[in-house]
């Protein structure tokens, strides 16, 4: 079968999983035959993503979260705004779409969670008029699961992230909804509840349990919060992660506080060998750190990774937290309690895939 991928370029998740899905489907026989990545002026495509997904990348504007007071929490309003006011961009990017659906002609259009794709399948009709099926896969369509139970609170919190979701899945086949654990899904809505889509390398990495706390920034904003609190705890080794795209690819603070550019194999060499994590809760670093048994500090920055948080809770993967900081992690340390079926439910993933992708 012939695929095409889609994938949103906020954060590194949904990198990682077109990478893992990339890797099962060829070893299935499959091709990828390219993969579009919607872009924002504030992110580029990280190296490791470019360097081994192995099939042709070709980008385009697509709404995104805009970041503002120093680069920390996005603006739901603004974003918003930011992007209904571009609506010439975002017709050209649909068009896009359209074209290189109709030039590839792919018998399944993967999408990871990337809005315009699902835009275009409801004005284009691919499905209809070519055949070509659209299969969603992100951990947020958990949330249109009728299965997941949520508050009345948590109901008008995740209100917007459930608008998207449907968005992004307008016309979609079929919606894999990568969970923390097992769960029964919804025929009536076509979701699936599969597991995580973790990369190969996770698997050849043996945890052990080192002196430093590992860390991840997705806004450089951040890096003034980790270092006020690092000047009052210097003994405390650090070693942070962030996507600061002028930055070298190592810069030493002092003896003790190093940051890194986000490098993927270095990245989980660190988590595999830290004593603790602290992160602004992507979906797919708290799953790494589930599968390492790695206690979490999740400081979620946008109403996704409130969501990662929460549903991260319920598996025992760490606390939530408002700010990095890190004393809150070092005393959960002893009270950490991690799901025990997640290393399980996760080997189970290729298995699944295939059977819900390739069947």
């Amino acid at each position: 079968m012939k695929f095409l991928f889609t994938v949103q370029g906020e954060g590194r998740g949904h990198y990682t999983q077109a990478l893992s899905l990339a890797s099962i489907l060829r070893r299935h026989g499959h091709e990828v035959v390219a993969v579009l990545v919607g872009k924002s002026d504030s992110r580029q495509i990280p190296p490791f993503f470019r360097n081994k997904i192995g099939s042709p990348i070709e980008e385009f504007d697509s709404p995104n979260f805009t970041s503002f007071y120093k680069q920390k929490r996005p603006n739901i309003l603004l974003s918003m705004a930011s992007n209904f006011s571009r609506p010439f961009v975002f017709r050209k990017s649909l068009l896009f779409m359209k074209e290189k659906i109709e030039e590839h002609r792919p018998d399944v259009v993967i999408n990871f969670y990337e809005m315009v794709t699902g835009m275009a399948f409801g004005i284009y009709r691919f499905d209809k008029k070519m055949g070509v099926k659209m299969i969603c896969i992100a951990h947020q369509y958990v949330l249109m699961n009728p299965n997941y139970r949520t508050t009345a609170e948590q109901d008008v919190k995740f209100y917007f992230l459930r608008m998207l979701s449907r968005i992004t899945s307008n016309r979609a086949h079929k919606i894999l909804a990568l969970s923390f654990r097992d769960m029964p899904g919804s025929k009536d809505k076509r979701i699936v509840t599969v597991p995580p889509l973790l990369r190969p390398e996770v698997f050849q990495l043996a945890p052990v349990e080192g002196g430093y706390i590992h860390g991840y920034m997705l806004n450089a904003g951040y890096f003034e919060e980790v270092s006020k609190w690092h000047a009052k705890h210097p003994d405390t080794p650090l070693r942070f992660f962030w996507d600061k795209s002028d930055a070298e690819e190592v810069t030493n603070i002092d003896e003790t506080f190093t940051l890194y550019r986000l490098n993927d194999e270095l990245f989980l060499k660190s988590m595999a060998g830290c004593m603790a994590y602290a992160t602004t809760s992507g979906f797919e670093s708290l799953c790494e750190a589930l599968y390492f048994q790695k206690p979490a500090l999740m400081i979620p920055i946008h109403v996704e990774q409130e969501f990662n948080a929460y549903d991260a809770s319920l598996s025992g993967v760490g606390i939530p937290g408002k700010k990095f900081n890190l004393n809150k992690l070092l005393e959960f340390i002893p009270d950490y309690r991690p799901d025990p079926n997640f290393r399980d439910w996760v080997h189970q993933a290729e298995e699944r895939f295939v059977k819900e992708i390739c069947e």
